[in-house]
């Protein structure tokens, strides 16, 4: 087969991401050789390929659903927020500018050629691909220089699903209002739509959806039920605040608690996800003091904004509960910066000098260019692989070597993002922190965090397999746009 396929949501979060990589794997079990797409992505979480570019983390796992190693055509477009106002622009895996949103409408003709210039050529290599949208293509305010949704179906002339996050409320009116408010010829190619996290008798929801079919002249394709405890790496921090932070029964006789400081530009907080994966770990977000109380482990995670993050830490008291704390305290990225002694910034924040919370013997001056890498070595006399995305470079001047940064004491600093997905690894780290923590924790032999997420992989396929008219989404990608009525009165349009 060959085709193309854009999910759209109604939302942000609304589930576009899980349902790409659901039907990535989905297909990819059936035989077809499907890539997943992204043209234009903004999100704190990313990921470096094999070649050193920078991508979406959920374009990532997406791939690995796909059975493929990622790559900068996946993502051509990543933009990574530093403030309310402005971004950097990264474009297939190289940062090109930090801009406003009025500038970065002068880059519209470069972003637009980027990406669809990236989508033909996952299109001649692959049998299948899968597109997803950004936030809403209802958002009729950017439609004008949009390449994320409906301006990029237009361009490739993809068949388009919607999907709407039952469980938020309000679905049916999303749904109709989502089509309403484009214009005739994107409404043209939006083909129906998929429910998603429904709970509950599905005989209640039946007259809603066949509402929805007469209202719109569009099919359902299906209605995909809660699966608790399905995580998935999420585009951006709307999520965290319905993050897993349950906890599987522990190994010795106690919890392990860990505290992960959610700074306001919080980026690849993914990297606890295999701290959550253990039997008898707690993870849980902190914004206060408060937050940290019998906190056996504090997590400083990454940051798109060090120096910012870094006063609001002091704003918040914060960095005196952590300065405070006779604890175990792990630093990754932008976090273990912070817990150097310096950090001079003329590049991220442009604010040149800055006393750190003191914690680790380091010194971090920004850098230019970003560094970007996939670094392996060891720890605890284990073999790691992580990733590394960053401008601060460290300088080390005491303690004890430790993946790139360094340990003094109770407190761990490393540049790495992704180490504590090595199991071997995370196990000896674990069970230190646990003596340090005079915890009578021990670490579970047998917890296989990569395997752990290839079962979610094909949680996913499986919700697609029963839960999809999957005959239906096959003649879509297979055909293309089919022949759907124009609702009124539809958005001006964009030109």
């Amino acid at each position: 087969m060959k085709g193309a396929l854009l999910v759209a949501g109604t939302t942000s979060d609304a589930g576009k991401s899980v349902v790409t990589a659901g039907i990535c794997r989905w297909l990819a079990r059936r035989g077809v050789r499907v890539a997943p797409f992204k043209a234009q992505n903004m999100s704190l979480n990313s990921y470096v390929t094999a070649d050193g570019a920078e991508i979406g983390r959920a374009q990532a796992v997406q791939a690995q659903a796909a059975g493929l190693e990622p790559v900068a055509d996946m993502n051509p477009v990543l933009l990574k927020p530093g403030s309310d106002r402005r971004s950097q622009v990264i474009l297939m895996g190289r940062p090109v500018a930090d801009v406003d949103a009025m500038e970065y409408g002068r880059l519209r003709d470069l972003v637009r050629d980027t990406a669809l210039g990236a989508l033909d050529r996952l299109r001649k290599q692959y049998d299948v691909v899968i597109c997803e949208g950004a936030g809403s293509p209802a958002e009729i305010n950017l439609r004008r220089g949009d390449i994320a949704n409906m301006g990029l179906a237009r361009a490739a002339n993809l068949p388009v699903i919607v999907v709407g996050d039952i469980d938020r409320g309000g679905v049916f009116a999303a749904f109709y209002g989502t089509v309403g408010l484009l214009d005739a010829d994107d409404q043209a190619l939006v083909s129906g739509f998929v429910v998603n996290k429904f709970r509950g008798a599905l005989g209640l929801l039946e007259p809603g959806l066949d509402m929805l079919r007469r209202l719109t002249g569009r099919r359902v394709y299906g209605v995909l039920p809660w699966l608790d405890g399905l995580w998935l790496d999420v585009e951006d921090s709307l999520a965290l605040d319905a993050r897993r932070v349950g906890v599987r029964p522990p190994h010795g006789r106690q919890t392990l608690r860990v505290a992960v400081v959610r700074f306001p530009r919080i980026s690849n907080f993914t990297d606890v996800d295999a701290l959550a994966a253990e039997p008898g770990v707690t993870v849980r977000f902190a914004t206060d003091p408060a937050g940290l109380d019998d906190a056996d482990l504090v997590v400083l995670p990454g940051s798109r904004a060090t120096v910012h993050d870094l006063a609001w830490l002091r704003e918040t008291g914060l960095a005196g509960a952590i300065t405070a704390r006779r604890g175990p305290v792990l630093g990754v990225c932008g976090g273990f910066q912070m817990l150097g002694r310096e950090i001079v910034d003329e590049v991220e924040s442009g604010a040149g000098r800055v006393e750190g919370l003191g914690l680790l013997p380091v010194r971090v001056e920004f850098a230019a260019e970003k560094r970007l890498g996939r670094p392996t070595g060891h720890a605890y006399g284990r073999p790691v692989t992580g990733y590394e995305i960053h401008h601060g470079v460290a300088t080390v001047e005491g303690g004890e070597p430790f993946l790139d940064g360094c340990r003094q004491g109770d407190v761990w600093g490393t540049t790495w993002h992704g180490a504590l997905e090595n199991d071997a690894f995370r196990r000896a780290f674990l069970a230190d922190v646990a003596e340090r923590a005079g915890r009578d924790f021990v670490p579970a032999p047998g917890t296989d965090f990569a395997r752990l997420r290839e079962e979610r992989l094909d949680a996913l396929g499986d919700l697609v397999e029963r839960h999809l008219d999957t005959e239906a989404l096959l003649d879509l990608i297979e055909r293309g746009p089919h022949p759907v009525p124009v609702l009124p009165p539809g958005a001006p349009t964009a030109g």
